[in-house]
């Protein structure tokens, strides 16, 4: 059965989920998390860091309605965090507001942790123990049936206050329906496989809810003030009165105390007096839960209280934030439970629970798939394995664990990738054919290629203007536009460059591209002194062209003259003859 809806979201990159998850029961592959079943404890934080707000509780409230419309009696257990959630002092609101949605009736699921205090009770002074870890989270103890198998035989072997109170319930309604409502999601599973509950609510799905169906909780008296517990009656002729007296005050006590089972340390201020031989201890919040589990094989005789929730219950997954944060709600839960009237616990049914090692069916690889993993992302020696946890695995070995169970891909390693494309980049810009600068806005340089270094002629530059006319850099860095300047001559070296200058406005950087263009504008000069020389040689040929051609006509012009003359004389000679 799905209890968390995992909605897509743009993963990639981010894997808080996974690094907060205390199992790593989250499939981080193909850049979209999606939540793996078989190692989920249903803690919940996922739902809480999520930056996207992609996870969410599977919604129950219509099933629950359906139930609630079907004609039977249904009874809800109420958890003893709904004061803070709601901002009550009083239970009787909080019935009135269940009744008017559907319920039969209501009562406080600390009947049930009376009962379990009880049996904890028993457990302890019975000497058995080693070392004893309390049962009320169901997100611990799944925890412990999957994952820490070693300290199994110290989990109580006592049903949740929850499961406890449905029996109870069940005992005293037996044709009822019990559904259970309180901050958590690991209780919908606990719920559904308890074989005595019918279904669990969360605070946010109640409230959901009640807005939905117009239902108001109305307070009649938020000013209670706190009240001593009761007191023993004063016997005063026989002991036997006084043994009566202090047994009715033992669990009297015992009875309204469990009501603090909502905050942290809250089990153990429940004990009206602690059997002797152990240490209380109270450990909460899903990032001290494997370090607490496994320090408790070093030593003996401890207690240990334990809560998946940072702050315990108050602080679920799913329960209301209200201004006053958790401090606020351990006042009011402490301020509750010493003015409210003590749970009425009968002869409770057997509530004893069996607590089985759980396999999640993960595949243990060998120790070369470990390092064959760990090769294919540079980490070929001990040293190579940062453990940084930015993929969100705790170490390298524990992220190559995931990706030979298929839940990891080789390329969340952030300082591979980054390694990579950082050499990548470098070799593309240290052989690049131009000169590459990135300098701040205030043209200090920050990087500097190698063929830029070339063309400007000095080897560590600190600004621009060390290197050529800095006018445009400072207009570009200004008006955040690119800008061109066109055979700016390098003066130190006598190249020429076109300088492209792009601004990075995200980085406040400027990116400066140098292109030599020292061979064209040769080419250009040298070009141009060819049409010079070319233009001078035409006129120096002209010029004697002009000269040839006119000393050619002045040839011409004294022959022509010469051979008139001549054929004038001719003519005249020979008319001369005719006449004689």
């Amino acid at each position: 059965m799905l209890y968390l809806d995992f909605q897509k979201a743009d993963c990639k990159n981010c894997y808080k989920c996974l690094r907060s998850c205390p199992v790593k029961a989250i499939d981080a592959r193909d850049g979209q998390a999606k939540l793996i079943e078989s190692r989920c404890i249903l803690c919940g934080h996922c739902t809480l860091v999520c930056p996207q707000n992609a996870k969410s509780v599977h919604n129950d409230t219509r099933n629950i309605l359906r139930l609630l419309q079907s004609g039977k009696p249904v009874m809800a257990s109420v958890a003893p965090a709904y004061v803070a959630s709601f901002g009550l002092s009083s239970f009787e609101p909080f019935k009135a507001a269940l009744k008017s949605l559907g319920f039969t009736d209501a009562f406080e699921t600390s009947e049930g942790a009376a009962a379990v205090t009880a049996e904890y009770k028993k457990l302890l002074e019975s000497g058995k123990y080693d070392n004893f870890i309390t049962s009320a989270c169901p997100a611990v103890n799944r925890a412990i049936e999957l994952y820490h198998h070693d300290v199994l035989k110290y989990l109580a072997p006592v049903d949740s206050p929850m499961v406890a109170h449905a029996k109870i319930l069940k005992r005293r309604f037996p044709d009822a329906e019990i559904v259970f409502i309180g901050p958590c999601i690991a209780k919908k599973r606990e719920a559904k496989e308890s074989g005595v509950l019918s279904g669990a609510l969360t605070f946010e799905e109640l409230a959901a809810l009640l807005t939905e169906k117009g239902i108001k909780i109305s307070v009649r008296d938020t000013s209670a003030q706190p009240i001593c517990p009761p007191k023993a009656n004063k016997a005063k002729s026989a002991s036997a009165a006084a043994e009566v007296a202090a047994s009715a005050q033992t669990e009297d006590v015992q009875r309204m105390q469990a009501k603090f089972y909502p905050i942290s340390r809250g089990i153990i201020k429940s004990f009206d007096k602690f059997p002797a031989g152990y240490e209380y201890i109270a450990v909460d919040g899903v990032g001290r839960l494997d370090k607490a589990l496994e320090d408790l094989l070093s030593v003996k005789h401890v207690f240990l209280e334990i809560n998946a929730c940072e702050g315990a219950c108050i602080n679920g997954p799913c329960s209301i934030k209200r201004a006053g944060g958790s401090v606020e709600a351990n006042v009011m839960v402490r301020n509750y439970t010493n003015s409210a009237g003590a749970d009425t616990v009968p002869d409770y049914p057997d509530i004893s629970a069996v607590h089985k090692p759980l396999n999640a069916g993960d595949r243990v690889p060998s120790e070369d798939e470990i390092r064959a993993v760990l090769a294919n992302t540079g980490k070929t020696r001990e040293c190579d394995e940062l453990n940084c946890g930015a993929c969100g695995y705790s170490t390298c070995r524990e992220k190559a664990w995931a990706v030979i169970n298929g839940y990891a891909e080789v390329d969340m390693c952030v300082p591979y990738m980054r390694e990579k494309a950082e050499s990548m980049g470098n070799i593309i810009i240290e052989n690049s054919p131009n000169g590459i600068i990135v300098c701040d806005c205030d043209l200090k340089i920050n990087e500097i290629n190698r063929k830029a270094q070339a063309m400007i002629g000095i080897t560590s530059p600190e600004y621009i203007f060390d290197c050529f006319d800095p006018t445009a850099a400072f207009k570009a860095a200004e008006s955040s536009a690119a800008a061109r300047v066109e055979r700016q001559k390098l003066d130190k070296t006598g190249r020429f460059a076109d300088i492209n200058i792009v601004p990075l406005s995200k980085q406040n950087l400027l990116l400066i591209v140098l292109t030599d263009v020292t061979d064209r504008v040769n080419f250009d000069v040298e070009l141009e002194k060819v049409k010079h020389d070319t233009l001078a040689v035409t006129d120096t040929v002209i010029e004697k062209q002009m000269r040839v051609a006119q000393e050619i006509a002045s040839l011409l012009g004294e022959t022509t003259a010469e051979t008139k003359v001549a054929l004038i004389k001719l003519k005249a000679a020979m008319l001369k003859e005719k006449e004689n």
